[in-house]
């Protein structure tokens, strides 16, 4: 579960899961029930980056709305699922390296086999 906290709207949190790159669950916390309402029924298990697209910019008072703050909060948890995948990453990268160079671990393993 995710959770995201707004900003300039009267929508104070969004709550959602996120499964197949497809939203499910999304609640709004405060906000205008109906406005909520329409967008969870139009999004529910919709493509992230579909909702992204389509609710990007979308203006109601001070700069910004609650589809604009669902889209942003989508990119913040994309921006999130990368960063997890980087770090994996460097950490599978610095392993190999350490293996390939031979390390004293892997030398002192390879002695004893």
């Amino acid at each position: 579960m995710e959770i995201y906290h707004t900003r300039g709207t009267c929508t104070r949190q969004i709550i959602f899961n996120i499964r197949d790159n497809k939203l499910h669950d999304c609640r709004f916390v405060n906000g205008c029930s109906g406005n909520a309402q329409a967008l969870i029924t139009l999004t529910d298990k919709q493509d992230i980056d579909w909702i992204i697209e389509k609710l990007s910019g979308i203006r109601c008072k001070q700069g910004t709305s609650c589809p604009d703050q669902l889209a942003k909060a989508l990119v913040q948890y994309k921006e999130k699922q990368i960063a997890k995948v980087l770090k994996e990453q460097q950490k599978e990268a610095a392993l190999l390296t350490k293996i390939t160079n031979g390390t004293p671990e892997t030398e002192t393993a390879a002695t004893i086999n």
